[in-house]
């Protein structure tokens, strides 16, 4: 037996970090020398000796370039990983609308068809929540894959192919995406314990409080019970919702019985606080990269107002994690999206603003706006090429700086994707807001109104109002700025544009990229409702 091995996510065909420092990381006996080294433009090599069961090599930063070689030895044992490529690397993460597969999108069985995508290449993550022996045996089988393998291509997360076939083409390097995602979960899964200070810590409190007194077997068993009944249930739900005349959910509940999703506290739930940072994010940090695509808070939606510490604080635990505080976060303003039979319980804008917040406040990040790419009653909206490039953009202008529009290359334009909205001028009967976007806003909506924007009088009551883009010139003001001129209130003591789950009148867009104008709030200073 070897006294070493790397980890899993080291594998021919991978895709390491051009231009920044490389980790090369694993496991092994302690005391054991380790010798890494990479062929190439820059060839280099450098040695760490194991400690405490792990070991961590840093190699020079390389140039972008293909078909290179890493190897690793301890004078005994050598592994060589070949067809190597130094190109970008992100990783995708969130949830479903993240997860959801190549194969599953509305354009994904015509792009494996006929797209020709050579500079993409991709490592998913294994999907399991509990490091035990089956664990290792299962993360044996991964590996990276490039889109010619399209038995694993059409398993690929729609938005992260997107974002990196784009992403290749406009820089001219392969680009590899680590899938480290799972559908339903909340940001608190993939964060550390330690991280969740203050009223974010309910997450882990609550697990805690109804794990009380049980023992580890306890728990898993009580998540395989779970497993079999839901499987049972989903069975039996496919089965009214295929024979049912009027299928309704009320029904669904007296044919099938209690929907228990997501199940019982467990380290074997993938929902529960933590675990998949443990069975997920540790297995792959601090694998080196530019940076982060998210898309999640779906699922945090219980709880909106802490959204905004909730998501900082998985963004501090991350960068600890991988060593590097400059690592970039893009992260996805959740879309238009509400049941048929839900009320507008206006918590959806309460993330969307939070998601802003956190790009208006925390360096290295940026927005993608996807507040456009909603679908009426269904949370997995099938479009996932348009919130690809969106990230793409997003990622272009706000990591490596590029700016341009998508129509020449030779004119390029603005494309900021941090819009801020400066303090409002607050008038008697209007409100003046100052928004710095990059952007030249118009009007793209069907009425050609610039429709959901709100007022707040001095009773705390919003009310709709009219809106019209003002001259620059009458403000003084310069390119990359625009001002909204709003009215319909006296004394107006608050401001907002499209507070609400839904809707698919979405009237402001920039002419040059067609991204949306994100949604605001903002409130008079010293008011108090």
């Amino acid at each position: 037996m070897s006294n070493f091995s790397t980890a899993r996510i080291f594998s021919d065909n991978m895709v390491l970090q051009f231009s920044k420092p490389l980790s090369v990381f694993g496991t092994g006996v302690d005391g054991t020398k380790i010798t890494v080294s990479i062929t190439g433009e820059e060839a280099a090599q450098t040695t760490t000796v194991v400690k405490d069961g792990r070991w961590l090599a840093m190699l020079p930063p390389q140039p972008a370039q293909d078909c290179v070689e890493l190897t690793v030895t301890d004078g005994a044992d050598t592994t060589v990983f070949r067809n190597v490529a130094v190109g970008a690397v992100w990783l995708a993460g969130g949830q479903s609308n993240m997860e959801l597969e190549l194969q599953t999108c509305n354009s994904g069985p015509e792009s494996l068809e006929n797209d020709d995508t050579p500079n993409v290449r991709f490592y998913y993550t294994m999907k399991k929540s509990i490091a035990d022996d089956s664990f290792f045996e299962s993360e044996k089988q991964m590996g990276w894959c490039d889109f010619s393998n399209k038995e694993s291509a059409k398993h690929w997360s729609a938005v992260g192919y997107y974002f990196a076939k784009e992403l290749s083409e406009r820089l001219g390097v392969i680009v590899g995406i680590v899938g480290c995602n799972w559908g339903g979960t909340s940001a608190s899964a993939w964060l550390k314990r330690e991280y969740a200070d203050g009223e974010t810590s309910i997450y882990f409190d609550e697990y805690d409080k109804a794990t009380e007194g049980k023992s580890l077997e306890q728990l898993k068993q009580e998540y395989l019970d779970y497993q079999a009944y839901h499987a049972e249930w989903e069975r039996k739900s496919a089965e009214y919702y295929t024979t049912a005349p009027n299928p309704t959910w009320d029904g669904c509940l007296e044919y099938c019985g209690e929907n228990k999703y997501p199940g019982p506290p467990s380290p074997l739930n993938p929902m529960s606080p933590g675990v998949l940072h443990k069975s997920m994010v540790e297995r792959v940090a601090p694998y080196t990269m530019s940076g982060v695509i998210w898309y999640q808070g779906e699922s945090d939606d219980h709880r909106p107002d802490m959204y905004y510490k909730l998501l900082n604080q998985m963004i501090r635990c991350w960068r600890d994690d991988w060593n590097d505080d400059d690592l970039f976060f893009v992260i996805g303003q959740l879309p238009m999206h509400k049941w048929e039979a839900d009320p507008d319980f206006k918590n959806w804008c309460k993330i969307r603003e939070a998601q802003a917040k956190t790009c208006r406040t925390v360096q290295n990040t940026a927005l993608a706006v996807l507040t456009d790419c909603g679908e009426f009653s269904e949370i997995h909206p099938k479009d996932k090429k348009t919130p690809g490039h969106r990230f793409c953009l997003a990622a272009l202008n706000g990591f490596y700086h590029v700016e341009f529009t998508d129509d020449t290359e030779e004119e390029p334009g603005f494309s900021t994707f941090n819009p801020e909205v400066y303090d409002p001028l607050w008038n008697s009967d209007s409100v003046d807001v100052f928004v710095s976007t990059g952007m030249s806003l118009e009007v793209k909506n069907a009425s050609g109104e610039m429709t959901g924007f709100e007022l707040m009088d001095a009773d705390g009551e919003w009310h709709k109002a009219q809106a019209e883009l003002s001259e620059r010139e009458r403000w003084n003001a310069g390119e990359g700025s625009e001002i909204l001129h709003i009215t319909g209130v006296e004394c107006p003591c608050g401001v907002r544009y499209l507070w609400t789950n839904y809707t698919d009148d979405i009237p402001l867009f920039d002419s040059e990229n067609g991204v949306p104008l994100p949604p605001f709030v903002l409130t008079k200073p010293g008011y108090k409702g």
